[in-house]
């Protein structure tokens, strides 16, 4: 039919809102599950469901919401481009508490006082971890080992060694709300950064614990959670259809591209490096 003819001609990148629960794989799957059923495709023993290409870039953590980069047709081809381009999150960091997982979904390992903690011990310890720094990725995560991940090793009781400390880069970190224990982060990074490592080396740095509450990417590369992020009730092949037109003009190679570029001179994002 007319609709499946226009859902299989999409093609290029855009921005879907993750919400809380889901991982990053269950919303591309149900994002692909309900065009389908639009486009009146039988999944079922038919083909055409393999042709279908979605993917997505950067996955965001169940308990985590925000801006997924998804790709459609050959818009999959430009994830891996996608991966290296910088983010923004918001983050709730709570004080005084260490869990395993490093976020709210885990066991608590730790508990210590936090009440000597100012706003100003806060923002002075923001400093150190500004630029270029070193950072040991958590033990839960989505990186692997002997073609494992590390969570699912760990949910199995196995032994994990710490991944060694890698470089990592912040271009902004700052402290936007202070109501102890909880306190409320605004993060801009380059690939490969864990936010709820983050959390935790912040709390050691001021002697207490910290653990990460919640989590929410407000921007990945060019898309941002404001203009360019279709929730749930959106995903539709003419919203989609839609929305790429619009995020054409985000990506490397359109004309308006380099007007872009000179509006920010300094936001790498843009380019999607």
């Amino acid at each position: 039919g007319k609709s499946a003819d226009k859902l299989f001609s999409l093609s290029g990148l855009f921005a879907v809102y993750k919400p809380k629960g889901p991982t990053s794989a269950g919303a591309r799957n149900l994002l692909k599950e309900r065009l389908l059923a639009e486009a009146g495709v039988q999944t079922n023993g038919n083909k055409r469901n393999q042709v279908l290409k979605i993917g997505h870039g950067g996955t965001l953590d169940s308990a985590a919401a925000g801006v997924l980069v998804v790709g459609i047709g050959k818009g999959t081809k430009m994830l891996r481009t996608m991966l290296a381009g910088s983010k923004k999150y918001t983050a709730i960091g709570l004080l005084g508490k260490a869990t395993d997982t490093l976020d709210a979904t885990g066991k608590v390992t730790e508990e210590k006082p936090y009440d000597q903690i100012t706003k100003g011990d806060l923002e002075n310890v923001l400093q150190k971890f500004t630029g270029d720094i070193m950072q040991v990725p958590p033990l839960y995560s989505a990186l692997k080992k002997d073609g494992e991940r590390l969570s699912t090793l760990m949910k199995r009781g196995e032994a994990v060694e710490a991944k060694p400390a890698r470089p990592v880069r912040v271009y902004s970190l700052s402290l936007q709300q202070f109501q102890p224990p909880l306190f409320t982060l605004d993060v801009e990074c380059g690939g490969g950064f864990y936010v709820r490592s983050l959390v935790s080396d912040i709390g050691k740095e001021l002697s207490t614990c910290a653990t990460m509450q919640e989590l929410t990417r407000t921007k990945h590369g060019p898309f941002t959670l404001e203009e360019h992020t279709l929730y749930e009730d959106k995903w539709t092949i003419d919203e989609i259809a839609r929305t790429l037109q619009h995020c054409t003009s985000l990506l490397p190679g359109e004309p308006s591209h380099k007007k872009l570029k000179t509006e920010h001179p300094g936001e790498t994002a843009v380019s999607c490096e």
